[in-house]
């Protein structure tokens, strides 16, 4: 089923539509919030869990991080037409982790985190796809839920 879905594609094989954008910030927004709530616990456990969901976030079962699935989207591997794991999930979001590092320093690295966010929000604007850099590496896009028919 989840190959007719795919070959049924008016775009092509291996890609779908770009999931509204507005759905994937404000998905990206709730995720911050549990980044930064994380990081609140006891220092530095609380900082180092925050880093761990901003990596593996995607991972969990449906590609789905919290706010992907309190939005309805969904994080899929176009070359196997599956939903994204821990894998992809740590390369896709490696620049966004790396922000997370470089805001811990004062000044300078919360400029270096604003443009680095900044660069992936234009990229995910921009893209046909609505890739960012994290998904062309790990050969990820997110998509609407249900937009893929998976077999149960």
């Amino acid at each position: 089923m989840a190959e007719e879905a795919w070959g049924s594609n008016p775009l092509g094989s291996g890609v779908y539509p770009k999931a509204h954008v507005l759905n994937r910030f404000i998905a990206k927004a709730i995720d911050v919030m549990l980044v930064a709530a994380a990081s609140q616990v006891i220092a530095p456990v609380g900082w180092i869990s925050g880093l761990a969901y901003a990596l593996i976030a995607d991972g969990f079962p449906g590609g789905q991080s919290v706010g992907k699935r309190l939005i309805g989207l969904q994080t899929v591997v176009t070359r196997t037409k599956e939903f994204s794991g821990f894998r992809e999930s740590i390369i896709r979001n490696l620049p966004l982790a790396f922000a997370y590092l470089l805001y811990s320093i004062p000044y300078v690295g919360w400029l270096l985190a604003g443009a680095v966010v900044v660069f992936e929000a234009l990229l995910l604007i921009g893209n046909e796809q609505g890739a960012r850099l994290g998904d062309e590496v790990a050969g990820t896009q997110v998509l609407d839920s249900g937009q893929l028919d998976f077999p149960d």
